[in-house]
This record gives C-alpha cells, sequence and structure tokens, in this order.
C-alpha cells in the first residue's frame, strides 16, 4: 500500500472525479429504465455504486478527505431506508479503517519523534497497526513498564493534505448535499477546514485526553485511557479492549444498545461540567463497549483529536431553551433566541411557529425515556428537508452563531449515532443532571443532588489546568488502584457572570 497521497494534482484529480462518477451513473441507470429495468432495481444499484466510489475514494485518500467521511457517517440514518442499506456498509468501513502507511514510513516517524533508540521504550511493537484513521493510525505496543498502549502515529503530510481535500471538497459541496437529506454539507466542511490545526496538534490532544482521564479515574461508567507519551507526531497511551461501538450497531443485543446509547448520551452531557472540553468527534470508531467487572459495561472513549473548550460548562441558554420550549413558553423561547443570535435582527418570525419548529426535536428530552430510531431520524429530515414544509421555511430563516456550531455539529452527531444504534435512553435524565438552566424548575424540591454547593468555573479551570501540566511532565506515571464507583456530582449552577464564557460553545 502506498504512502499517503500527498501531491494536490493527485488528490484534486481522485476527488474531482466524484461528481463525474454521479454523473456517469445516472446516465447509466437512464440507460437501464429505458432498457425496460425498474426503477426500484435501477435506483438500488444506482446507490450501491455510488457509495462504494465514494466511500473507497474518501477512505484511499484518508486526510479531510476521510475526515469528511467519518462526519456524514453517522448521518446514515437520516438517509431514506431504500437508500441507506449501501450507504450504511460503505461507511461504517470508514469509521475503523483505512488503507495503512508502509512500516518504513512509520519506523522514520517514530526515530524522528521518539529518537534513533525507540524501539528500547516498548517491550512489544507491532508493526501492523490495528486501526488508521484519517490522519494517523494506531499500533498495539506494550511500554517498558509493561503497560498496554496504544501508539498513534501521524502521517507524514496529513496537514497539506487535509487542508487540499476540504478545500476541494467545498468546491462542490452541493453535488454532495443529496447525500444526507436536510443537512448542509458546506458549513460542515467550513468547520472541519477551520480546526485542522488542532486536530495536528497531538500536544493540545494530550492535554484533553489527560484532562478527560483524570477526572474520570475511578468512573464506574466512563474509561479515558491515559496518556503515557507524546510528541508533535507521535502519542502513547493506555490501551483499552472492547466492542467498538460499529460492531455494536451492526450486531449487538438490546441490552449493549441500550447502555451503550446511555453511556454514550451520559459521557457528552456531563463532559464539560466535569472537564470544562466537549468531545467533538462523536462517530462511533472513537468509542468502545467493554466488561464493568460486575456484570454490565462502560463506555471507552478514544481520540481527543477535536474538543470545544467550554470552561464554565454546556451554555445555561441551551438548558433555558429547551426547558421553555418544552413548557409550551413560546415567546420566551423566541426571544431568548433572538438574543443569542439564532433569530437575526432583522428577521421577524411567529414565535408559535419557532415552537413547532423545535418541539418534535427535542421530543427525547420530555419523555422519561425515549426509544431513538432511524425511522424517527428520517422522519425529522424529510420534515426539514422537504422545500414545502413550513419547518423548512423557517429553518432557512435562522441562524447558527459560530459559538454553537461545535455543539450543534457534535448534537446532531451523538443523536445520529443514537438512531444507529436504536437505544431507549433516559435522555431527561441526563440533562436534568448535566446541562445547566434544564432543571431550574426543580431544583428547590426536585431530583437529589440539585442545589447541593457544587465547583466554580474557576475552580473547573484550576482542575484542568493541573491535568494540563501533569501531561506536560512526560512520561505519565502508570495509573493504579483498583477502579472506584463515585457519585456524579450535582449539575453546575451558572450566574450572569457565566453568559460570557458559556458563550464560548
Amino acid at each position: 500500500m502506498s504512502d499517503l497521497p500527498r501531491k494536490a494534482v493527485t488528490r484534486t484529480a481522485k476527488l474531482a472525479a466524484l461528481p463525474l462518477g454521479f454523473a456517469g451513473r445516472a446516465t447509466w441507470g437512464l440507460g437501464k429504465r429505458i432498457g425496460g429495468m425498474s426503477a426500484e432495481i435501477v435506483g438500488r444499484e444506482l446507490q450501491q455504486r455510488t457509495a462504494d466510489q465514494l466511500f473507497k475514494v474518501l477512505g484511499e485518500l484518508k486526510g479531510g478527505a476521510m475526515k469528511f467521511g467519518q462526519a456524514l457517517s453517522v448521518f446514515e440514518s437520516a438517509l431514506p431506508e431504500e437508500v441507506a442499506g449501501p450507504y450504511r456498509a460503505a461507511l461504517t468501513k470508514l469509521q475503523e479503517a483505512a488503507p495503512p502507511m508502509p512500516t518504513r514510513t512509520v519506523h522514520t516517524v517514530l526515530t524522528e519523534q521518539l529518537g534513533e533508540d525507540w524501539r528500547e521504550l516498548f517491550l512489544e511493537f507491532e508493526d501492523q497497526p490495528s486501526a488508521a484513521a484519517s490522519i494517523g493510525q494506531v499500533h498495539r505496543a506494550v511500554w517498558q513498564d509493561g503497560r498496554q498502549v496504544a501508539v498513534k502515529v501521524q502521517y507524514p503530510g496529513a496537514g497539506d493534505a487535509l487542508l487540499s481535500d476540504l478545500n476541494q471538497l467545498s468546491r462542490f459541496s452541493r453535488l454532495l448535499g443529496p447525500l444526507i437529506p436536510g443537512m448542509d454539507i458546506k458549513p460542515l466542511i467550513a468547520e472541519l477546514r477551520d480546526r485542522v490545526s488542532e486536530e495536528l496538534d497531538y500536544g493540545l490532544e494530550a492535554q484533553a485526553q489527560q484532562a478527560h482521564a483524570a477526572e474520570f479515574a475511578g468512573d464506574p461508567d466512563v474509561l479515558v485511557p491515559a496518556v503515557v507519551r507524546q510528541s508533535d507526531q507521535v502519542l502513547v497511551t493506555e490501551w483499552i479492549d472492547g466492542t467498538p461501538l460499529s460492531e455494536v450497531i451492526a450486531e449487538g443485543t438490546p441490552e449493549q444498545r441500550d447502555r451503550a446509547g446511555q453511556l454514550l448520551t451520559r459521557f457528552l452531557f456531563s463532559g464539560p461540567a466535569r472537564t470544562g472540553l466537549l468531545h467533538a468527534d462523536p462517530h462511533p470508531g472513537n468509542f468502545r463497549l467493554l466488561p464493568d467487572g460486575e456484570g454490565s459495561w462502560m463506555l471507552g472513549v478514544l481520540d481527543f483529536g477535536t474538543v470545544d473548550r467550554l470552561p464554565g460548562g454546556l451554555p445555561t441558554p441551551i438548558g433555558d431553551c429547551l426547558r421553555m420550549a418544552l413548557e409550551g413558553e413560546a415567546g420566551a423561547v423566541y426571544e431568548l433566541l433572538r438574543e443569542e443570535g439564532f433569530v437575526k435582527e432583522e428577521i421577524e418570525l411567529e414565535p408559535d411557529a419557532v415552537l413547532d419548529y423545535l418541539v418534535p426535536i427535542i421530543e427525547p428530552a420530555r419523555a422519561p425515556e425515549f426509544e431513538f430510531t432511524r425511522s424517527w431520524m428520517r422522519n425529522q429530515a424529510a420534515r426539514i428537508a422537504d422545500p414545502r414544509s413550513p419547518a423548512h421555511q423557517l429553518g432557512r430563516q435562522l441562524n447558527l452563531p459560530p459559538s454553537y456550531l461545535l455543539i450543534h455539529r457534535v448534537t446532531l452527531s451523538t443523536i445520529g449515532v443514537l438512531c444507529q444504534l436504536g437505544a431507549r435512553v433516559r435522555m431527561r435524565e441526563e440533562m436534568e443532571s448535566w446541562v445547566p438552566g434544564f432543571a431550574a424548575a426543580y431544583e428547590e424540591e426536585g431530583p437529589e443532588g440539585f442545589g447541593e454547593e457544587v465547583p466554580s468555573a474557576d475552580e473547573d479551570q484550576e482542575t484542568e489546568a493541573a491535568a494540563v501540566a501533569a501531561v506536560a511532565e512526560k512520561p505519565v506515571p502508570k495509573r493504579g488502584g483498583k477502579r472506584k464507583r463515585t457519585p456524579r456530582p450535582a449539575a453546575k449552577a451558572h450566574g450572569p457572570e457565566d453568559e460570557e464564557t458559556a458563550a464560548e460553545a
């Protein structure tokens, strides 16, 4: 297998061929219809061929092309059922694997980053990668102290390839739009492009991962592997075994699906409150389901290359808006959306129409338990994508403030994964525990834990700074001791002084 293609001409040619391929297959389909083949059969085969070519190219190129494909993969559940099948298999491949780089290249990077004697750091090192992703691949090894570790090696030239791919994909984003009904592809590509420098910085990734590892140490539900060593292009972390979430989606039991969905929801909602960081790449390849030793499962979390920094936790207006929407306060919801920039000054909308637009989307937060399904996701996508629907017309007039963009993408991606799992999730319970403002009406006499004294945002920042400092002192000491069950902290309280920080969503 060749190295990561780095020549702009080569990569651009492959990406530019995608729209031509779409057009060619459409012509092929027309010929089959003229020849008497049914529309249903032609459509199914056309989608299969399109899926195969699209994700074969994205996977081979890695870089930004594969990153884009992985971002799309969690929205597969929004596709109509007759279309979803071919895409489902092709997209899943992108979540777990990509063609590896040559062993010689891996050794060269390790020598440059860890020194000529890099092999002395390991008791064992597997040259065959265990996983390959958009900007790097992972090798299993045994660290010098006997710990099983994952060694993440960045592809040479990954930065240039990432930017080149995303720029090229942006040029024909309209042609890619039909892949996911109701979703504007161009902002997704732009957001991925804006995050390139952070994605490539293994120092930032190590800091974010170690902050999570320190906070979730001993947690009964979530396991984050500790950082062992880090350089510019190599990141060594503890190894965790487990079943990839993509496999749980494909063949997991109902119990596994529900547990995975609940834990994924809990981790993503609780992370900002506990660490001041939001894991911003929630595709199934970044999560593992593993036994907790007590007859159930826990969630292993990987890849902290993209995070949103929220030192005050999730913005309080999110919880306020959701709570008021569920209580039917159309006027209050509309005013809050306008204050936060979701409705621009020159736009006038009917508050009741805005509420009608929101309520079906936030239904999972109303019931004590909600079953996420592909059909529910498809219905929401169809409602918003249909140009004839009031929801489509209203949605086009709403604005997404930059400070909320990443939170919005993570939320949609998480819902997409939950629908792929078909999980029954107690969403409201997690939001009451972790989303500031959502449970304001219950704080005096509501769920146990509300009203307790909790750390301030300043204390949170000090905790994160301590975790970051620990990473700087490489290598990180081995984490020892038996994992213990610890109570979840109460939801954070936010006052007016937090609003400026909260807008950093």
